[in-house]
Order: structure tokens, then C-alpha cells, then sequence
């Protein structure tokens, strides 16, 4: 299966669905783009060297995953909201075209987080089933820091994936991300990963697991 996961910001694909991304990456054919620089709204000297140095994580922490092509785009971070939601959804649009995707991962449309919330939408609007559609599924995945403290629209699940056996994987890849990662009782934490993890795998008889929301499921 063709499988594209798009997200905001470098390790918001390992914080919503990394234990997936390992299980899924041997019998797949899994690539990830990311939209947005996801590190310069901070107050950082040199830019430009902190955003290589974060797609240098993502690359790193993807590779544990099993994953290797990874798309970057230049959307300010925190900002996404500067830009037509046109725009961002004809760059979303160019990538599933080329791709053809079967399966798609994306964010929750209640995230608190800005970019998060333009990126479903930019993504739903790309995938308007209309010519020569390819997408199977469409998924939405649950971002630690954002998709718990949104309060539109809730996250609920109705699809887990079991990643007891990968959870380690998800954890070390997460560890790559050094400039992302924060200390307990952060939500986007090691430890605070682990204890949703466990959460969501109590919520159906598992030992871990993560959790996705199934947007669409076109059957033929």
C-alpha cells in the first residue's frame, strides 16, 4: 500500500503515530511531507541553522522508523494562517497527485495548534473526491500539546493500532528530536508519550497502542 502522512511541523508525524510508522514501514510504502519549518516563531538567533538542524532529527528519527523520503515545505511556522488556504492545499495537492497515495494520515481539525487545524483543512479540500481519485482512507492522528488542549472539536478514536512491539522504536526516534522533546510533565515528553500510549492501549485491551479517527473509507 501507498501510504502519505502529512503533517504541520517535523515530529508531529513521530509524536501522532510513530509506533504505526514502524510497524506499517516494512510492507509499505510510507513517505511523509511536512509543510511547515516548525521551529522558526521561536526566539532563536540563526534560523536557517536551526531549521536544517531539525529536519536533520526528522531524518534521523524517521530512519529508525523504517522511513526514508521525507518532503519538506518552507510554511512559516505558527503562521500558517498568514497564507491562503488555497496555496497551502495546491502544494498539498501537487504531492498527492505525484504520490497517489491510498491511505493518508493527517492532523485532528480541533488541534489548538494553527497549523495543525489549516492542514486538515488543506488536506480535506486536496482530497475532494472528484477525477482520478487514488485515497482509500483518510485518518486523523492525535499530536501531543495540541490535540488535548484543542476545545472546538474533540479527538475521538475509532481506530487503534497495536505498537507494544514497537514502542521503543517510537520512543528512541523521538529522542532524535532533541530540539522538540521536553521534560516530564510536558505532554511532549518521553514519559508523557508513554503514559498516552498506555492510555490508549488500556481503552481496548492492549498494552500500547495509538489512536486514530477514520475520516473516510471508500470500499470498492
Amino acid at each position: 500500500m501507498k501510504i502519505l502522512i502529512i503533517a504541520a511541523h517535523p515530529d508531529d508525524e513521530c509524536l501522532g503515530m510513530g509506533g504505526t510508522l514502524a510497524n506499517l514501514s516494512e510492507d509499505n510504502n510510507i513517505e511523509i511531507l511536512i509543510l511547515g519549518t516548525g521551529i522558526a516563531s521561536r526566539n532563536i538567533q540563526n534560523k536557517n541553522e536551526a531549521i536544517i538542524k531539525l529536519r536533520n532529527e526528522s531524518k534521523k528519527a524517521n530512519n529508525i522508523l523504517g522511513i526514508q523520503r521525507i518532503y519538506f515545505e518552507d510554511f512559516p511556522d505558527n503562521e500558517f494562517d498568514t497564507i491562503s488556504l488555497l496555496n497551502i492545499t495546491k502544494i498539498v495537492e501537487t504531492y498527492i497527485e505525484k504520490i497517489r497515495p491510498e491511505i493518508i494520515f493527517t492532523h485532528h481539525i480541533g488541534d489548538l495548534n494553527v497549523d495543525h487545524q489549516l492542514t486538515h483543512r488543506a488536506v480535506m479540500t486536496a482530497l475532494r473526491p472528484i477525477g482520478n481519485y487514488s485515497v482509500q482512507k483518510i485518518y486523523s492522528f492525535e499530536v501531543l500539546s495540541s490535540t488535548e488542549w484543542g476545545i472546538s472539536e474533540s479527538f475521538q478514536p475509532n481506530t487503534y493500532i497495536d505498537i507494544s512491539d514497537t514502542i521503543k522504536l517510537k520512543e528512541d526516534a523521538l529522542r532524535e528530536y532533541k530540539s522538540e522533546i521536553r521534560e516530564y510533565p510536558h505532554p511532549r515528553s518521553i514519559e508523557g508519550i508513554k503514559i498516552v500510549a498506555k492510555k490508549r492501549g488500556m481503552e481496548v485491551g492492549l498494552r500500547f497502542a495509538e489512536a486514530f479517527q477514520l475520516i473516510r473509507d471508500v470500499r470498492k
